[in-house]
């Protein structure tokens, strides 16, 4: 289980917060948002402020951390029409915007608290479909020291799209309720809440986590893993009831 271990949420804050997880760490660098897989990539964010990273893995289906549909001044969860995802965003531009019609929290997550961490992941369903391609979900844990990468909008370089190529996935670990996390050594800071941990599979690259939180002051970070939740991908565009309430 995770004890004393320092973390951040890596919801983007604003501009004069601390930004954990990249240290002095040079190894996040630009890279191209129409190439794969960063095009499976899309920027979250609500009428609200908040800005995190998600990734298509349905053509009407953003997967994302759940503390970032959280209103900040309620702390309930926002109202689904709320919020944005836009998908090729650079620098302002972007080529093409959804508005989300429904929202599926991790089971047991708490707004009021942004926890546990284990259940820090959602499912926004897409009002229209965006072009971008969708990234499969791995369906196995990997084995320690395996290959990953991780990217987003992050708080320090807002409006360029910035990852860790050249990372790894460290070991399996659990919340204090016992949900499944991964330990990585990847760099990054605000804004990358949601994004996906990639590592290989077969030719490509697939997703395995979901960023959620970065040690304090240093590389590295947990990630919701993916094998085993239940993403409803196969339910129609009404996810259920786990619908905003702000």
């Amino acid at each position: 289980m995770i004890r004393h271990l320092a973390l951040l949420l890596l919801a983007a804050l604003p501009a004069q917060a601390q930004l954990p997880g990249v240290a002095d760490s040079v190894a996040r660098r630009p890279v191209t948002v129409a190439e794969a897989p960063w095009s499976s990539l899309v920027r979250v964010q609500s009428e609200a402020g908040g800005r995190c990273t998600g990734v298509l893995i349905a053509p009407d289906r953003v997967l994302t951390a759940a503390h970032c549909l959280v209103a900040r001044l309620t702390r309930r969860m926002l109202q689904p029409g709320r919020v944005h995802v836009l998908a090729g965003y650079d620098r302002g531009s972007f080529s093409a915007h959804a508005t989300a019609v429904a929202l599926r929290i991790g089971p047991g997550f708490r707004p009021e608290t942004s926890g546990p961490i284990g259940a820090d992941w959602a499912v926004l369903s897409l009002a229209t479909p965006l072009p971008g391609p969708v990234l499969p979900l791995a369906t196995q844990l990997p084995a320690a020291g395996s290959a990953a990468m991780l990217g987003g909008w992050q708080q320090d370089r807002a409006h360029a799209l910035l990852a860790d190529t050249a990372c790894q996935v460290q070991r399996a670990v659990r919340d204090a309720e016992g949900r499944l996390l991964l330990r990585h050594g990847c760099a990054a800071t605000r804004g990358v809440s949601g994004g996906p941990l990639l590592v290989r599979q077969g030719e490509g690259w697939a997703v395995m986590g979901v960023a959620v939180g970065a040690t304090s002051g240093a590389r590295g970070g947990l990630a919701v893993a993916v094998p085993g939740l239940d993403l409803g991908l196969d339910l129609g565009p009404n996810l259920g009831p786990n619908l905003g309430t702000e």
